[in-house]
């Protein structure tokens, strides 16, 4: 990709990150980067193809983490914790303090149809993920679930994204901790992995 479509693909995941969708413009860009509004327009026709290119990157990214997850470690639950142990090091160290398709997220009903196309893409791929480690859990003895997989894997991004925003709502990365710790306690068998 262009060099200064990639600076513009980040430099928006950041502040969508810090302010959302409608907390940023092109002038805001233009400004944080030293390029012109027209530049902008000519890699990003509109602010929803930006912003839609970003959400697809971060799709990518993602799911390339996770495909190596899955690669490199057969133990579901060893899985399951190490997506929750990289928000923990985000969130604690301030470096990414809540997800960029979760920030959309709550803004929704205001964006434009092709972001949120987007941004229930990036759910429904991480829910399929999580589906298919709870589905692994249950098969390796490692998971226990009160419900069918696909239920509990919606439980538990639920717990995640609702454990970002208390963490946010009072500025304490602890409150991530407790709400997601609480909720791997619960899914363990207590079975040596």
């Amino acid at each position: 990709m262009n060099t200064t479509a990639s600076k513009l693909i980040g430099e928006a995941r950041q502040m969508i990150a810090n302010v959302g969708y409608n907390g940023f413009s092109y002038a805001d860009l233009s400004k944080r980067l030293s390029i012109s509004k027209p530049s902008i327009h000519h890699h990003f026709p509109s602010k929803v193809d930006l912003v839609v290119a970003v959400v697809e990157e971060q799709r990518a990214a993602i799911q390339a983490q996770l495909g190596a997850l899955e690669v490199g470690s057969p133990d579901a639950m060893v899985q399951l914790l190490a997506y929750v142990n990289y928000w923990k090091r985000c969130i604690e160290d301030e470096t990414n303090t809540f997800c960029l398709a979760g920030v959309l997220a709550t803004e929704l009903p205001g964006l434009p149809p092709r972001v949120g196309t987007a941004v229930r893409g990036h759910f429904d791929d991480l829910g399929r993920w999580i589906e298919r480690v709870m589905e692994l859990g249950l098969e390796q003895g490692t998971i226990q679930l009160d419900l069918e997989p696909r239920t509990s894997s919606q439980f538990f991004q639920t717990a995640v994204y609702g454990a970002m925003v208390m963490a946010r709502a009072y500025g304490d990365a602890r409150k991530f901790n407790f709400i997601v710790d609480a909720f791997l306690a619960r899914m363990a068998t207590g079975k040596p992995r």
